[in-house]
């Protein structure tokens, strides 16, 4: 979908319908035979879940290393995508995923967090700074290049937080 999709994005609708355009792809790779391939052979003795992330806890031990990747908090009223399908991961779910943060880091695993930078808009926002203090917080450039507006993309700070 993403070879084929504007720029990339995958997003449903409130409906839970797939609402996204077509990318304008001259010639986009769709089936890459070769990477089907390597991906087999490394998949073929895996067991793939499809749970929420809290059910990965229990397989979760000093050897691990998680990295974790929410729907980012909006920055504005108007970038307020924050799910991939009909739920939406709110304030609440962020602050729960700040609590599994810190259930996996006692079980000694290495994690590392990305998420939105709220002090891109708005300095005075210190909600992750709050939420993770006892962990290494750092600000990072990252491109984006979906925006509605072809002018507004660009870079911006992304948080990334990690317990080591």
């Amino acid at each position: 979908m993403n070879k084929t999709c504007f720029n990339g994005l995958f997003r449903l609708n409130r409906k839970g319908e797939f609402n996204v355009p077509y990318g304008k792809y001259k010639n986009p790779t769709i089936c890459d035979e070769e990477n089907i391939t390597n991906v087999h052979e490394i998949l073929k003795d895996v067991t793939i879940e499809n749970k929420t992330y809290t059910y990965s806890e229990k397989f979760i031990d000093e050897n691990s290393f998680v990295y974790l990747d929410p729907p980012y908090r909006p920055l504005s009223k108007t970038s307020n995508f924050t799910s991939y399908s009909e739920n939406n991961f709110n304030d609440d779910n962020q602050k729960e995923l700040a609590q599994y943060f810190s259930n996996i880091t006692r079980k000694g695993a290495w994690a590392m967090l990305s998420n939105s930078d709220p002090h891109n808009t708005n300095p005075d926002d210190n909600f992750f700074d709050d939420l993770y203090s006892k962990y290494t917080i750092k600000r990072v450039k990252a491109k984006r290049s979906i925006n509605s507006k072809g002018n507004s993309r660009g870079e911006i700070n992304e948080i990334l937080v990690t317990n080591y």
